[in-house]
């Protein structure tokens, strides 16, 4: 049988191109090239984080982003010429754990030592002697002193602390020296951040925030990434308070250890109304003081030293945002709280003890006054568990870079007015309740809609219904543990 002429032109036609596959709505490698167009300098492929291996010497992820772009600045997977010069410059610039005795007897030798580390500089005054204390932890020493020119260039030493490289000098009847100091540095401009929203869909913004927290969006379906992004509510919100609850392996503390100097992760060892709220012997504000987020992990096993006290002053705290103890002091602070605990599933991958499920925390924690300061709950069951599918495998920003972002959000009033204006739960609404889904649907607005530039559906969909829904989660255990929230109904809102 002849073929036909049209076959067998056909067979000299170019194959039509593969279509790439979308994730979410997204062509992820489209994505990446307009990533890397927007943002230039400020973008990093978060492939080559895991592959450095120096999160392993015991460094956060910011801080570990920044010594990358800083030594092998690059696009793709990190060679291995690379990665062998970075681990050459952690190796002597990154202490170990066991090396803070060979340090210091380099320094008794007269040399001038080099290490990254993190500096708290403490100011002790009393009777006797006034004095300046910079802190050291990479390599356990606790009472350097530093040149006071330096703490006039970074004074967030006398705050929270920074991270950096210092060099180290032993002087007699001085004692160890910071002479020199090198911070992590991020320029910002919420100006440019949102002139960068509106290159991009609401799908694909949503995709970055996801590959610059570290994660993979085609590892997270549409509702999942919402729920992952409210991890991020706490910096862009002052005094926003939550609470997650999941079994392990979801990574909820991952974000929290990797993303910013400014939020505290306590985890292990016993929590003190000293380090929480305020040092009384020393007059030294507690970490809700000088953070901008605090996260309690694990709390389930976390030891408090006199829950009592320690349960009255965050009621306190969460109402007011003022932090006081034993009458003694009083001052503002508009830091975060984080609550992160495990709890047990059921084969349905539904939690045990449901509706209650807050039953596995500590008893003092379950008080109604107490969890109704929360206000939203991050029902982590609902997010897959972490597997190596779960990770970032392409460019987002870097972590500095998006932290400092998100902290200068908080200061964007005008979103604040705008879900109170656009928020109205009803006039029998429980007023906790109402004030809860503006802060966490104005978080929202500021993650997805830095720009100010949405629809009414849209805010709707993506603002106002995540935050009830974290809301919800809270009123369930109120609904479930006191008859007094009842008279309000068992849902906030239709």
């Amino acid at each position: 049988m002849n073929p036909n002429p049209d076959d067998l032109f056909s067979l000299f036609e170019p194959a039509a191109p593969a279509l790439t596959p979308l994730v979410n709505g997204v062509d992820l490698a489209l994505l990446e090239t307009k990533v890397e167009r927007v943002f230039g300098s400020v973008s990093i492929d978060k492939r080559r984080l895991p592959a450095s291996k120096l999160q392993s010497r015991g460094i956060p992820g910011y801080v570990a982003e920044w010594v990358l772009e800083s030594k092998v600045p690059g696009r793709g997977p990190l060679s291995a010429e690379d990665a062998a010069k970075v681990l050459d410059w952690a190796s002597r610039v990154v202490p170990k754990p066991d090396e803070g005795n060979l340090i210091r007897n380099r320094l008794l030798n007269g040399e001038s030592v080099r290490i990254l580390t993190h500096v708290q500089v403490d100011v002790i005054l009393t009777g006797k002697k006034a004095e300046r204390v910079a802190k050291l932890p990479m390599i356990g020493e606790e009472n350097a002193q530093i040149a006071e020119h330096l703490l006039e260039s970074h004074p967030a030493l006398l705050q929270q602390g920074m991270w950096g490289v210092a060099q180290l000098l032993y002087i007699r009847d001085q004692g160890v020296v910071i002479t020199e100091f090198q911070p992590m540095q991020a320029t910002v401009s919420l100006d440019r951040w949102h002139e960068a929203r509106r290159e991009f869909r609401l799908e694909e913004w949503r995709a970055l925030l996801l590959l610059t927290m570290g994660y993979n969006p085609a590892a997270y379906s549409a509702e999942a990434q919402l729920l992952v992004l409210a991890r991020l509510l706490p910096l862009v919100q002052k005094n926003v308070h939550l609470m997650e609850l999941a079994p392990k392996g979801t990574g909820k503390s991952y974000i929290y250890e990797n993303i910013s100097p400014l939020v505290r992760l306590v985890s292990g060892g016993n929590v003190s109304p000293s380090v929480l709220f305020v040092n009384n012997q020393t007059n030294q504000p507690g970490i809700l003081a000088r953070y901008a987020v605090v996260v309690l992990d694990e709390v389930q096993t976390l030891k408090f030293d006199n829950p009592a006290e320690i349960v009255g002053g965050l009621k306190g705290y969460l109402a007011n945002g003022k932090i006081s103890r034993g009458g003694k002091h009083e001052m503002a602070s508009d830091c975060s709280f984080v609550l992160l605990a495990n709890i047990t599933l059921d084969a349905n991958q539904r939690p045990a003890n449901d509706p209650l499920v807050v039953s596995e925390l500590p008893a003092f924690l379950q008080e109604t006054a107490f969890l109704d300061r929360i206000k939203g709950l991050i029902p982590g069951w609902e997010i897959p568990k972490l597997s190596p599918a779960s990770f970032a495998e392409q460019s987002g920003l870097k972590a500095d870079y998006f932290s400092d972002i998100l902290l200068q959000l908080r200061q964007e009033l005008t979103t604040d007015a705008y879900c109170a204006r656009h928020i109205n739960l009803g006039p029998d609404a429980y007023q906790r309740n109402q004030e809860s889904v503006r802060a966490l649907a104005s978080g929202y607005m500021k993650l997805l809609f830095p720009h100010g530039e949405v629809s009414p559906e849209e805010f709707q969909k993506y603002c106002v219904a995540p935050a009830v829904k974290l809301r919800q989660g809270v009123w369930d255990q109120l609904y479930t543990l006191d008859a007094e929230y009842r008279k309000y109904g068992r849902y906030i809102a239709v």
